[in-house]
């Protein structure tokens, strides 16, 4: 029988990936919600957000290496999406804080 340990709820932290990584992927995500949403081709989402259309492809499968939070927050707010950061106290007052998308 093999010992099976509880995740943290982020699986880039718990591999030893920087906490940033899950806002990253899940920032990701919602681009591409967000341009299924509006059934955008992958070129009409390309032009729409000054990408090469092989960059929106990458990032419909979750390929987000070179974008930065920064970035991917403003290809969001051109899909005419609100981003909003809240920054508030560690729920169990203390240890390490988390990143997350809500």
């Amino acid at each position: 029988m093999s010992n099976v340990t509880r995740g943290s709820g982020n699986v880039f932290s718990d591999v030893g990936l920087p906490a940033s990584m899950l806002a990253k992927a899940e920032l990701t995500a919602r681009i591409a919600q967000a341009i299924e949403a509006r059934r955008y081709t992958q070129q009409q989402a390309a032009e729409i957000l000054g990408l090469p259309q092989p960059k929106i492809s990458m990032l419909l499968r979750g390929r987000f290496e070179g974008f930065s939070i920064e970035r991917l927050v403003r290809l969001l707010n051109a899909l005419g999406r609100d981003v909003t950061i809240s920054v508030k106290p560690h729920a169990r007052g203390g240890g390490q804080g988390t990143v997350r998308v809500a």
